[in-house]
């Protein structure tokens, strides 16, 4: 049920950062909607017998015939038996780097019941700080008292009627050990009440916090009739994009779809700061016409926008390619921090955080998008300046970038922990590895792009490689170093991993170079230290040695620890260091050893040893995400492989194994696009033995299909990046070392 507010009253003050609106958003919703169809794989539904209560696999379902915010609700199914006892939990969604507190002391939420139920029938209610028990942040869980949801309805539950419930939370005792903190909620539980021997269906929706009575007199909401509506179809969905101001008392917008010439109904609705929409249709040739409204936390609309009409069409390989790098694109443009241009870490996440190496991959998913002509030169040109006066200002460590940085301030954000309050060479290695790609792409003899190339010298020689080499005689390049703490994370960069970057910038820099030697002493390191890094990791002495030389599923690995464990290790050095230009004394060639690691990979999830849901030839790709289990790094072995599919791994090794991964990306997208495509095109990852699909994207992980899709296409990346002179002379350097020093000596800087 959806209000329709008219008249909308304008001049009202805009939200000052419209990416901020989607931390502020999820501050205060608990649940809205479902990503899967069937089930909400963030609840927990439990019965002891002889009660019952409807469940998918423990979980609650999910119920699309009736709803507050389209597309669906909960549904809460029960028998309350004597001796018998039943459990719904609705967890708050979860994905990395949601901010840890609600903002407001007044849960609601809309009930929903086919047939009347009487008061003292309705289940019971209760809250809890902690998922399941389990700890949340550093202080034990605590939950209330469950009481019944009479008290809080006040009468019976008519029929087919929406009835909110507002439950002050502060009112509420706590059970547990420790104070119940309404700041801290996580779980919305219902339980068993009174047990009557009768059936129950109860749909529930739109559950939220915030601080306002909604029964009290309150100002009007203002919102705003949305304006400038295109849709424009694809092979398999039709995408929405619109402007509008959004102001205050602004919630979500609406979107509403009519298929066939029918009315128009509710389809889903779209997060504050974003002004994109994508409507999965299914398949070729529907035409569909749309239009939008913007909607408060109380569910009046404004006036809908104008309509608009598109349609699907069949698209060819190539034309879907094009398809899948501007959707992907759109994270790094649209998706931008506010302030910085810089990418965030993920979306949706906390906005304030922007995030050092997915800004590197995000500039070469802008020169993508200015050769692909997904926006301008010039405009992609002004993007990449914002960017660089950003890292000019924000503080810099002998020259490197912290991990995290705050979007509005460019201050240091040490995410993991006091330690990590300072350099990040790694994360650094890929944001000059993305400088170095745009200063060589914008390269024409105009004034603005000259000043750019000199300011992004600058920073590339500002950054001191050799001092994160710790003391003059040491073998290694060390990870961080904090102006409090020094050192003390000490944490060689010992490969084959992702790190190789590092060195290969570092040997190439032209103010603080390092030997060509510390590549054999350090990355591809033949000492104990070496030895036992990489065993540790990967559980395995299968290439703890650097060089490999096994054989698996037919396949020989030069190099590579196991079997070669995530595809990133492939992909985030690779971007731009083109790898059939690189060799070393373990392998000829780079691009046929990352060849071989992707088509182990591949091999790894036909065969299928863990016997995962979902696998196969089309569906492919173990690397690192934020799954089910938090972050992880799933590689094809048995103890690293979890049964999760992260899809840049298939699509953005698209140069070594084009087959796969063109049949791995029309799986996706054909056959589970309804689930697996959004607006920022491919979800970060999936797995159907847990009913798990990320409801968020990866910085780190949607610019590589951008970029390696293009180095598939036209190697426009490993073209641009390979044309630094300082990059041509550093593996010069490199390559003279490998032929001419003795062997004996090869691990001696």
């Amino acid at each position: 049920m959806i209000r329709v507010l008219a008249g909308a009253v304008v001049g009202a003050l805009l939200i000052a950062s419209p990416a901020m609106a989607q931390t502020a958003y999820y501050r205060h919703v608990v649940f809205d909607n479902s990503l899967a169809h069937d089930l909400y794989v963030f609840s927990t539904a439990t019965a002891v017998s002889p009660s019952t209560l409807e469940n998918i696999d423990s979980r609650l379902p999910v119920d699309t015939a009736h709803f507050r915010t389209p597309p669906n609700a909960l549904r809460l199914a029960w028998n309350s038996r004597v001796g018998g006892a039943w459990d719904a939990e609705i967890h708050l969604m979860n994905f990395p780097n949601r901010y840890p507190e609600m903002d407001g002391r007044i849960l609601k939420f809309w009930i929903w019941s086919e047939q009347p139920i009487a008061a003292a029938d309705l289940p019971n209610i209760q809250l809890s700080d902690a998922v399941n028990g389990l700890q949340v942040a550093t202080m034990p869980g605590s939950f209330t008292s469950p009481v019944p949801l009479t008290g809080y309805v006040g009468r019976d539950l008519p029929a087919q009627t929406w009835v909110q419930v507002q439950i002050p939370m502060d009112t509420l005792a706590s059970q547990s050990v420790y104070r119940f903190h309404p700041e801290r909620l996580q779980s919305v539980i219902f339980s068993q009440g009174r047990a009557d021997g009768v059936e129950h269906r109860l749909i529930i929706d739109d559950v939220r916090v915030d601080n306002t009575d909604s029964n009290a007199p309150a100002d009007r909401a203002i919102l705003t009739t949305p304006t400038n509506l295109v849709a424009k179809g694809y092979d398999r969905h039709i995408t929405l994009s619109w402007d509008a101001p959004e102001a205050a008392g602004f919630d979500h917008t609406v979107i509403y779809r009519s298929l066939n010439g029918a009315p128009f109904k509710p389809l889903g609705i779209q997060l504050p700061g974003i002004h994109r929409f994508v409507d999965f249709v299914g398949q070729s040739g529907i035409r569909a016409r749309y239009r939008i409204a913007q909607a408060d936390a109380g569910d009046a609309v404004s006036a809908p926008s104008a309509t608009v009409e598109a349609a699907s069409r069949a698209l060819g390989d190539d034309e879907l390619l094009t398809m899948l790098q501007e959707e992907a694109f759109h994270y790094y443009w649209e998706g931008a921090g506010a302030h910085s241009g810089m990418a965030h870490e993920n979306l949706p996440g906390d906005d304030r955080i922007v995030a050092t190496a997915a800004s590197g991959f995000g500039l070469m998913a802008l020169v993508v998008g200015a050769d692909r002509g997904f926006v301008t030169r010039d405009a992609a040109r002004e993007r990449v300046e914002k960017i660089v006066g950003f890292l000019e200002l924000a503080p810099k460590y002998h020259g490197a970038w912290s991990h995290y940085m705050n979007d509005a301030t460019g201050a240091t954000m040490p995410l993991f922990g006091q330690l990590d309050n300072g350099a990040d060479i790694l994360e650094t290695s890929y944001l000059i590895q993305g400088l170095l790609t745009a200063r060589q792409y914008f390269n024409h003899d105009d004034a603005h792009e000259q000043a750019l190339d000199r300011r992004i010298t600058r920073l590339w020689e500002g950054v001191e490689w050799d001092w994160f080499r710790q003391t003059d005689t040491s073998p290694f390049l060390y990870w961080h170093w904090s102006p409090q703490w020094g050192f003390q994370i000490h944490h060689p960069l010992i490969g084959f991993n992702e790190t190789m970057a590092v060195y290969l910038l570092a040997i190439s820099s032209p103010t603080h170079p390092v030997p060509p030697a510390m590549y054999y002493s350090g990355w591809a390191g033949q000492n104990d230290q070496a030895y036992s890094y990489r065993a540790g990791w990967s559980g395995t002495h299968d290439g703890d040695h650097y060089a490999n030389g096994h054989t698996y599923a037919g396949i020989r690995l030069d190099v590579g620890v196991g079997r070669g464990g995530p595809l990133f290790f492939t992909q985030y050095t690779f971007m731009g260091f083109d790898p059939h230009t690189l060799r070393d004394r373990y392998t000829p060639s780079y691009f046929a050893n990352n060849r071989n690691i992707a088509r182990i990979n591949h091999a790894w999830c036909v065969d299928n040893p863990g016997h995962f849901k979902g696998y196969g030839s089309d569906a492919w790709g173990l690397t690192a995400s934020f799954g089910f289990k938090g972050y992880t790094t799933p590689a094809p072995d048995s103890l690293n492989d979890e049964g999760t599919i992260t899809l840049t791994g298939a699509l953005s090794s698209f140069p070594y194994t084009p087959q796969q991964s063109m049949a791995a990306f029309k799986h996706y997208y054909r056959d589970l696009g309804q689930d697996l495509w959004g607006i920022y095109g491919p979800r970060d990852n999936y797995n159907p033995g847990q009913h798990w699909v990320a409801t968020h994207y990866m910085g780190l992980n949607q610019a590589p299909i951008v970029a390696m899709v293009e180095n598939y296409r036209t190697g426009l990346l490993w073209k641009s990046f390979m044309a630094n002179p300082d990059i041509v002379q550093g593996l010069r350097k490199l390559d003279a070392y490998t032929d001419q020093a003795p062997p004996d000596r090869a691990a001696q800087p």
